[in-house]
């Protein structure tokens, strides 16, 4: 048998290995629990956890095949949460050595963030328990440089490949009530998107808004994509706590309003600080320059460029901090404020 042979029965082994894997796991989802979202769609409870059909199959394709090394970098989020911008920094921070910051090639200059930082469910195990993850990495192919790899996923549903090969994993959390807001906005502004299947990249024509009221009612019940979005919080806030060295948890409102303080413990965190001499030569304010959503979204890629139907503009709106003020009413911020003191009781984790 030679090569060529050897090659192509292993291909024929693995098809039919991801076939008997997916439909087991049909099987594993025609038995849960389900809800109908804010945008029509089935959810599904897996472990504790709201997914859509095609993100759920993604879940046994990570546990089986994600082999994090130890020089991985996951960037963690709730959606609608600083992810943009955090995948940014984080490129940035850890690719300054290979990309310097006054180069005119810069990555981050022709690139949106999330073409640069995977998502794990999304962009790598969606259709495959073992994608190419190098046409994914080509920025980072250096053998000294980190893979970089984000999720929107709990730490909960990533716990058993993490537990493989421990990396560094930073979280940045975001008040509930702009999460919403932005969320919603962030919907509208992609109305022909259909969420509910992220395989596909058609867009759908929807001439209505999306109901802020029906986003905010399922936020309360915690029937949303990776949702409840307090456990989800929580899962990052315990990591952090039980294991500082691997787990960052970050705060959006504080790296709005301390943005080179944080920038700094980030570095220290993902184990390339700043040298005296990069901080003497204003290295923090030209990164932080460089990831700025003013900057950022007025790059010609992220005017013009899309991906999986959603046009980059509309992940830069206004990154404010308090914006859901002139949004909701006394009784929503009342009534979601009460939900979230409650969820988070004994935690020690505070919005």
């Amino acid at each position: 048998m030679d090569e060529k042979d050897i090659l192509r029965n292993l291909r024929e082994e693995e098809e039919e290995e991801e076939e008997n894997q997916s439909e087991e796991t049909k099987i594993l989802i025609s038995s849960l629990p389900w809800e109908i979202d804010y945008l029509g769609n089935k959810l599904f409870k897996y472990q504790g956890y709201w997914y859509y059909e095609d993100v759920l199959q993604s879940i046994p394709n990570i546990h089986l095949s994600f082999q994090p090394q130890e020089t991985d970098i996951v960037v963690a989020s709730f959606y609608k949460s600083g992810t943009t911008w955090l995948k940014a920094l984080t490129f940035a921070l850890v690719q300054r050595s290979k990309h310097s910051l006054e180069d005119h090639h810069h990555p981050l200059l022709s690139h949106n963030p999330h073409e640069i930082v995977p998502y794990l469910e999304l962009d790598l195990y969606l259709n495959s328990s073992k994608p190419d993850l190098t046409k994914f990495l080509s920025s980072s192919s250096s053998s000294s440089s980190p893979r970089l790899f984000s999720t929107h996923m709990s730490l909960d549903a990533l716990k058993l490949p993490l537990k493989k090969s421990p990396c560094k994993v930073v979280y940045v959390c975001r008040n509930v009530k702009d999460v919403l807001v932005s969320l919603w906005c962030f919907l509208n502004a992609n109305k022909g998107v259909e969420w509910g299947d992220f395989s596909q990249n058609e867009k759908i024509i929807r001439a209505e808004n999306y109901s802020f009221k029906a986003i905010f009612e399922s936020f309360c019940n915690g029937v949303t994509l990776h949702g409840p979005f307090w456990d989800h919080a929580q899962s990052y806030w315990r990591g952090s706590l039980e294991d500082p060295k691997h787990f960052l948890f970050m705060r959006y409102e504080e790296l709005k309003a301390e943005p080179r303080t944080q920038v700094k413990r980030l570095a220290e965190f993902l184990d390339c600080p700043f040298t005296k001499e990069e901080e003497d030569s204003g290295t923090v304010d030209k990164i932080l320059e460089l990831c700025s959503l003013s900057n950022l979204s007025s790059l010609e890629i992220n005017k013009t460029g899309s991906l999986g139907g959603v046009d980059y503009k509309t992940y830069f709106r206004k990154g404010q901090v308090g914006d859901w003020k002139s949004y909701m009413t006394s009784e929503m911020v009342n009534k979601i404020d009460m939900i979230v003191e409650e969820k988070l009781k004994g935690s020690g984790l505070k919005f």
